[in-house]
């Protein structure tokens, strides 16, 4: 069985399509949260989301600041761009968004799979980053109550194999901060014992989604910070 794993699209329609021209014959599609915010276009990566008939979808702390009009904790600029979606966004794609949860639990593959935005202790909120020890990967794995356990939210790629349990990060679609510009994704091989989880990058018209960003109003360092992935 073949998983493609995206998170982090941030309303950035450029990279998405990038990222779905590159994407692979697949038997699955996981999308782990972030649908909207930072970016131009959510109506759009909304609706260019569901045509891909994804399996699952997270709910990401900007998906729920967007819902809810609750920016605690954000920066400026992440405040000003989710008043600017929740301005721009239809009633229908955010009663979509309502719906989502921040974690979810499903079986592919004959596997278990468990999925969070953030982690298992704070599904929407908290940051796993890479280079964590290995015994808080195992202990979060161990939180999560499956062996292969995925999260978002870092906008970083990461993956902890211990023997058949992993602890991956498919990276950002839309806003990578690892220093790579390039749009980032996943693909979760199961094939029997033998598993892999590849991280692939794919460049994007990274002027395009910075005039975007800028012709839409939004703060200038949102376009910026694509051109550096930071």
């Amino acid at each position: 069985m073949r998983i493609a794993v995206i998170s982090d699209i941030h309303s950035n329609l450029d990279a998405f399509r990038a990222v779905i021209e590159k994407l692979p014959p697949h038997d699955a599609l996981l999308c782990l949260g972030d649908v909207v915010g930072y970016g131009p276009q959510p109506n759009e990566v909304v609706k260019q989301l569901l045509d891909l008939c994804p399996t699952t979808v997270l709910m990401g702390n900007h998906d729920y600041a967007v819902v809810t009009g609750d920016t605690s904790g954000f920066s400026e600029h992440a405040a000003e761009a989710v008043e600017w979606t929740r301005r721009k966004i239809t009633e229908e794609n955010l009663r979509y968004l309502s719906k989502l949860k921040a974690s979810a639990k499903l079986e592919l593959g004959g596997f278990a799979l468990a999925l969070f935005h953030g982690s298992p202790r704070d599904p929407l909120s908290e940051y796993v980053f890479p280079g964590i020890p290995d015994q808080i990967a195992k202990w979060l794995i161990k939180q999560a109550k499956a062996p292969l356990v995925l999260l978002g939210h870092t906008h970083m790629p990461m993956a902890y194999w211990f023997q058949s349990q992993l602890l991956g990060n498919p990276g950002s679609v839309g806003q990578p901060r690892d220093g790579d510009a390039r749009a980032s994704f996943a693909i979760l091989n199961i094939s029997g014992p033998k598993m892999a989880f590849e991280i692939h990058r794919t460049g994007y018209d990274v002027d395009s989604a910075a005039r975007k960003i800028t012709a839409a109003g939004l703060p200038s360092f949102l376009a910026e910070r694509l051109y550096v992935g930071m």
